[in-house]
């Protein structure tokens, strides 16, 4: 008998040691902590646990009905698209956006994605540069460079201001090395602090872009969501070195239909054409029926400008309505601009907490899903320091099609009022009352 291809004698096994085969970039590397603590909610669900989930920033509110009544129109839809993606959509998302951004954009420039997140991969994966990162950050950005074996840059904002970063912080890390090519991801309204960018601090973060030719990676997926609707975007500063990142999972509710898109300058179709051809290598191309669906979702709607003035109502009411329940008890929080989420820092308590044995922000969180069924993720997988007392809290365990139908019957003029809150969002709200009686007794 001969020998079998491996080399080895008949009868002879492989021992497989796993840990020595994995990329060492992987190697260490766990599940994405929002999906970890989403898996583990359902998990203590099941065994009839009362949990209140708030780790997972998965957006409460319905698909529009009028998108999902064209997916089923183009449910039959079978071939493949381009791998650029549908024209038609591509003409859609320039059209919304040079109406609602004054951003030029050409269908030519734009390229659709299964999720933003793949092509926030793809990009990094053929721009060979470092990697900017101001934190708090959502927690997938680190871990894809260090998939692809980037070098990464972090910048720490500051809840004194606002978790923004500044142009001097730029400034201060890009002069010693000028030409070194880089890429900045500017996430806003954020994940995990809820706040957003002015008009002027965006012009003092595009004026530094531009000196040291930063590509900035503008990621506003939040950006529909900003509370008073006055959303801006740093693409109109800085043009011809900003990459618009957006989709419809956070502001159209359509987290699990995965489609993203990028804009492009017309002077980086360079890189849209290094992505696309990667793209043609990877996922070929996005959903059909979903691309033909997003269309009507980007088209100017009577029902989807209300979709998202109501949407818009809500989350700034109880956003505005939490951040206060949990400084009333000496948390430090800001009140969110944009977005689902909270941030906040329970230093107060330091010294009750250490007499429990709680020295970081992941013991906080621990303990307090085991005292109180309230899930939330610790600031440590945001990149803050872990004996930082920092958590984020995602808003979002209420039913938004109950809720957008109560809204409905409200006057124009008339507001979201604690009273409503209080009779119609009261998961949320016993589930930071939960929070703010534990703090009280430790």
């Amino acid at each position: 008998m001969k020998n079998p291809p491996n080399g080895l004698p008949p009868g002879v096994a492989v021992s497989w040691t796993p840990e020595v085969h994995l990329n060492l970039n992987v190697r260490g590397l766990t599940p994405s902590p929002t999906v970890a603590i989403n898996e583990r909610s359902n998990e203590l669900l099941a065994n009839g646990r009362k949990i209140f989930k708030m780790g997972l920033g998965q957006s409460p509110f319905p698909v529009p009905q009028i998108v999902v009544d064209e997916l089923k129109l183009h449910a039959h839809e079978k071939d493949y698209l381009a791998v650029q993606g549908l024209y038609q959509l591509r003409q859609a998302v320039c059209a919304h956006h040079q109406h609602a951004l004054n951003v030029d954009c050409a269908p030519k420039n734009v390229l659709i994605g299964p999720g933003s997140k793949e092509l926030m991969f793809i990009l990094q994966l053929v721009y060979y540069g470092d990697l900017i990162i101001p934190t708090p950050a959502w927690v997938s950005y680190a871990p894809q460079a260090q998939i692809i074996g980037r070098h990464i840059h972090f910048l720490p904002t500051k809840a004194q201001n606002g978790w923004r970063l500044t142009g001097d912080q730029l400034e201060r890390l890009c002069w010693k090395d000028p030409s070194r090519p880089r890429i900045l991801i500017l996430n806003y309204p954020s994940n995990p602090t809820g706040m957003t960018y002015s008009l002027d601090q965006l012009k003092e973060l595009a004026e530094v872009a531009r000196k040291y030719r930063i590509i900035v990676l503008s990621d506003e997926i939040y950006g529909k969501l900003h509370h008073t609707g006055s959303h801006e975007s740093i693409m109109q500063f800085y043009p011809e070195g900003t990459i618009f990142s957006s989709g419809l999972s956070k502001w159209c509710g359509a987290g699990g239909w995965r489609l993203g898109f990028f804009v492009f300058p017309e002077c980086l179709r360079w890189l849209l054409e290094a992505m696309t051809a990667v793209a043609s290598e990877t996922f070929t191309s996005t959903s059909a029926p979903i691309q033909y669906a997003a269309i009507k979702a980007f088209q100017q709607n009577a029902d989807i400008d209300r979709y998202l003035e109501q949407s818009r109502k809500i989350l700034a009411a109880l956003g505005k309505h939490l951040a206060a329940m949990l400084q009333a008890a000496g948390a430090d929080v800001l009140a969110p601009e944009g977005g689902f989420y909270l941030f906040p820092d329970f230093a107060a308590y330091k010294p009750q907490l250490q007499a429990r044995g709680i020295t970081d922000s992941v013991e906080f969180c621990e303990q307090l899903l085991e005292d109180t069924g309230v899930a939330v993720l610790p600031g440590v997988v945001f990149g803050q320091p872990r004996e930082e007392l920092t958590v984020r809290l995602a808003y979002v365990n209420f039913n938004g099609s109950q809720l957008l139908g109560q809204v409905c019957k409200l006057k124009a003029d008339e507001p979201v009022d604690e009273q409503f809150l209080q009779h119609h969002c009261q998961e949320p709200l016993t589930a930071i009352a939960r929070v703010c009686d534990w703090l009280k007794v430790l």
